[in-house]
C-alpha cells in the first residue's frame, strides 16, 4: 500500500508541476501582481478556453496531491 501511495504521489506531483508550467502568466512585474489580484478577485477577467481547464486541473491535483501526502504520513 506504501508503494502505490508514494509512486501516485510522484505523478501527481510531476503532473501538477507540468501543468502549473503550462499556465500563461497572468500579469507582468510588481505591479501586475498587485493588481492581477484585485481583478481576478471581483471578476474583470474570467478564464475561457485552455486556461479555465488548466486553472481547474491545478485544483484538482493540488486537493490529490495534499490528500496523498497526508496519506502516506498515516501509512
Amino acid at each position: 500500500m506504501h508503494t502505490f501511495v508514494l509512486i501516485s504521489l510522484i505523478i501527481v506531483s510531476l503532473a501538477l508541476i507540468v501543468v502549473v508550467l503550462l499556465q500563461a502568466s497572468k500579469s507582468a512585474g510588481l505591479s501586475g501582481a498587485i493588481s492581477g489580484g484585485a481583478e481576478q478577485l471581483f471578476g474583470k477577467q474570467k478564464a475561457r478556453g485552455m486556461d479555465l481547464i488548466l486553472h481547474r486541473a491545478t485544483i484538482v491535483l493540488a486537493i490529490v496531491f495534499f490528500i496523498l501526502t497526508i496519506a502516506i504520513t498515516k501509512i
